[in-house]
């Protein structure tokens, strides 16, 4: 399985992009701001985008997404609209306060006679068959509802928490199986612990909490610090007394699993 970090910041700067993993070419976790960063052909490659959540920092690809490839998926044979697949609540978020006429066209009505996109629901527990790839949802804990995703690969699972705050159910979940790499969020310093819980991230303190549950040593990427904490998280971090490794991820990393 290839893994092409399109984005994975909390927020933007020059070099920073949004959340975004492209898994081959065709399936999308995560819509942000990254997702601008590829050419146009191979936006056209993407059929299948999994979300996590509903905030902002995740989804705003998706729209402009869809307006830069309609013409060329139109024309495809046999035609195939973009699958977007959420929880119920993000998908009713989506509905309500994007696709709405307001803020942008309503692509999943638009074209009338086959629209761009689809919604496909899942829900927690779900074991998914997507673009070729074994994707399981997991549990996660956010100020909406949330969740994260397992995808099966040759190597063990590569898993991404989503957008998440202390999350025993992801530990229970995960227990005894091998992990390839673990995506972890740790989106504030610990000087900010008091935000991270209001707001339900990690910081490296909460962190450190979380992956002492892992029962084996494990690969592990920080991923949704914001531009101005990088430098701290990470030195906090770095603090840790962990079996594991740990390591910031970058945008345009790409991995073979």
């Amino acid at each position: 399985m290839n893994l092409h970090v399109l984005g994975c910041s909390g927020s933007i700067a020059a070099g920073s992009r949004t959340t975004a993993f492209l898994i081959e070419k065709n399936v999308l976790i995560d819509a942000g701001t990254g997702v601008g960063d590829l050419p146009l052909e191979d936006l056209a490659q993407i059929d299948h985008i999994l979300l996590s959540h509903s905030h902002l920092d995740h989804v705003l690809g998706i729209p402009l997404l869809a307006d830069s490839v309609m013409r060329e998926r139109l024309e495809r044979r046999p035609y195939q609209p973009i699958r977007v697949y959420g929880l119920v609540a993000t998908l009713d978020a989506l509905r309500k306060h994007l696709f709405n006429g307001v803020l942008w066209p309503d692509f999943t009505r638009l074209p009338s006679h086959q629209p761009i996109i689809e919604l496909v629901e899942v829900d927690v527990g779900q074991a998914l068959d997507i673009g070729g790839q074994r994707i399981e949802v997991l549990p996660a804990r956010h100020t909406v509802p949330a969740v994260g995703y397992a995808v099966a690969t040759p190597s063990g699972w590569w898993v991404y928490t989503g957008d998440t705050g202390p999350n025993p159910d992801l530990w229970t979940t995960l227990k005894g199986r091998k992990l390839a790499q673990l995506v972890i969020e740790t989106a504030f310093s610990d000087e900010e612990l008091a935000l991270a819980k209001i707001s339900q991230h990690l910081s490296p303190c909460r962190l450190r909490d979380e992956i002492i549950q892992l029962d084996q040593p494990t690969a592990i990427a920080i991923t949704h610090m914001k531009p101005g904490e990088r430098a701290a998280v990470m030195g906090q971090i770095e603090q840790l007394q962990v079996p594991h490794t740990i390591q910031a991820l970058q945008t345009g990393q790409r991995f073979s699993f």
